[in-house]
């Protein structure tokens, strides 16, 4: 099985369902209740924390500049006269906008280990707009999955992309083999834990002169599969075998 590679009309076609979900989700709570996957955040957090990221990646990510950009504001407030959703949705609709008119090769600054091209922001805002759709439904008690190939692409990115660049929310001396596998999307994953590093391999690659047997298998959905890299589930909600621990090494924070 091999991995999904998106394209731009895949996460701009994400992010064009997923940002209303938002939306709707977020209008049925009120501001104040709590989004249990996001301690500490409310509702109105959550719509002022992805507001705020829309506005920063719409800021630097048509400037054709690889340098990095001026950091995202913290503690993020809507401007006078707008309220907190207002303001997300005059942020999504200048977002997608810039996004759908932007040539996915075209350069552009991204955190990760991988070219510095505008695809990176395509493929982030998709997964970024809908593990929050996830959060807002669930503060509710009413979370539907994120669709298959979507999740499977997002897990791909984690692997691909957050743990290579240090993102990790377990610091430790992680070794072996992991496997991975989407069973809703045909997808399947090996990577090798090496101390605080990280490789995602391919079948064919994996038969080098280190052990090469996946220490630990994990399979299910691959919604739930990026719901437990993000912590927002557990990873007993996957048919696991071998060391459960090691998969607190993907984890990603």
């Amino acid at each position: 099985m091999s991995r999904l590679h998106g394209t731009k009309d895949f996460w701009i076609g994400a992010l064009r369902a997923e940002g209303p979900a938002f939306q709707a989700a977020a209008a049925e709570a009120p501001a104040d209740t709590p989004v249990l996957s996001c301690p500490d955040w409310t509702i109105n957090d959550l719509v002022l924390h992805l507001a705020s990221i829309y506005r920063w990646v719409s800021g630097h990510v048509t400037d054709g500049s690889t340098q990095a950009p001026a950091p995202r504001e913290k503690s993020p407030e809507p401007p006078a006269g707008l309220t907190a959703m207002a303001w997300w949705r005059q942020e999504f609709d200048g977002l997608l906008s810039r996004l759908d008119g932007l040539d996915p090769e075209a350069p552009a600054w991204n955190w990760a280990p991988q070219p510095k091209k505008a695809a990176f922001w395509h493929r982030r805002m998709a997964h970024e707009t809908a593990v929050h759709r996830w959060d807002a439904q669930m503060a509710t008690g009413v979370g539907g999955p994120i669709e298959a190939k979507l999740a499977a692409d997002g897990v791909s990115e984690v692997l691909d992309s957050w743990l290579p660049a240090g993102r990790r929310a377990n610091r430790r001396d992680w070794r072996g083999v992991v496997q991975l596998a989407a069973t809703d999307a045909e997808q399947e994953w090996y990577l090798r834990l090496r101390g605080e590093g990280v490789a995602l391999l391919d079948t064919g690659t994996i038969l080098d002169t280190d052990d090469h047997h996946a220490r630990v298998y994990a399979a299910g959905t691959a919604s739930d599969l990026l719901l437990a890299l993000y912590g927002r589930v557990d990873f007993d909600v996957l048919d696991v075998a071998g060391e459960v621990s090691l998969l607190d090494g993907l984890r990603t924070g």
